[in-house]
């Protein structure tokens, strides 16, 4: 069982990063194994929708988003964890997140995915939302929790002082795990969900 995390927080050490390891904690001691990969101070471009990346199978600029794109490949779980700008994540974690799976063509069906969120106090739930729109679209679970997946922080360290937003990161480690082995069963007795050819409907 691998998970991949994502830190899309420009501060290392950070809010974001102290709720993303309370689930570390879950998942190490469920055994599964986690890598956590900061990129929220990193110098990463948007898509320009060159659409390279059909002919190829990876984006054209060859950064972190490639490598991203290998890890989550053999990855069973996806985390994506960020700070709230303007009820919006971090634009450098959009950046990434869009090139990631545009220009990505492995199947995605069924890779359990979860996002988390920080903020000082209000913008969470748009936030929220913003992210699970990736694994939506890409046919992956959301894993749920308690409570929208939430802490509340404004200067370093305060995240530790929000014991609900902490357990909540708790529960939704656990929920991932049960969902991922749960996957594995099924896939395991009954096979993925058959896929039908892909209608495309343009409106011009």
């Amino acid at each position: 069982m691998k998970i991949l995390i994502v830190n899309g927080s420009p501060h290392v050490g950070g809010n974001t990063a102290i709720a993303l390891d309370e689930m570390v904690k879950v998942f190490e001691a469920e055994g599964a194994e986690t890598e956590v990969v900061q990129i929220g101070n990193q110098v990463i471009r948007g898509c320009i929708g060159c659409n390279s990346c059909g002919k190829t199978g990876k984006c054209v600029f060859d950064d972190v988003v490639n490598e991203l794109a290998a890890k989550l490949e053999g990855a069973d779980g996806f985390v994506v964890g960020s700070p709230v700008y303007y009820a919006s994540a971090n634009a450098t974690l959009i950046a990434c997140l869009d090139r990631l799976f545009y220009s990505s063509q492995f199947d995605k069906t069924m890779k359990v995915g979860a996002s988390v969120v920080v903020a000082r106090r209000g913008g969470c739930s748009a936030t929220y939302d913003e992210l699970n729109k990736y694994f939506t679209i890409a046919g992956m679970p959301v894993a749920p929790s308690q409570y929208w997946n939430s802490v509340h922080g404004n200067s370093a360290g305060e995240a530790l002082q929000d014991a609900e937003g902490l357990q909540t990161m708790r529960v939704l480690a656990r929920n991932m795990v049960f969902l991922i082995k749960s996957i594995a069963l099924g896939k395991e007795q009954f096979g993925l969900p058959e896929k039908e050819e892909r209608e495309w409907t343009h409106f011009i």
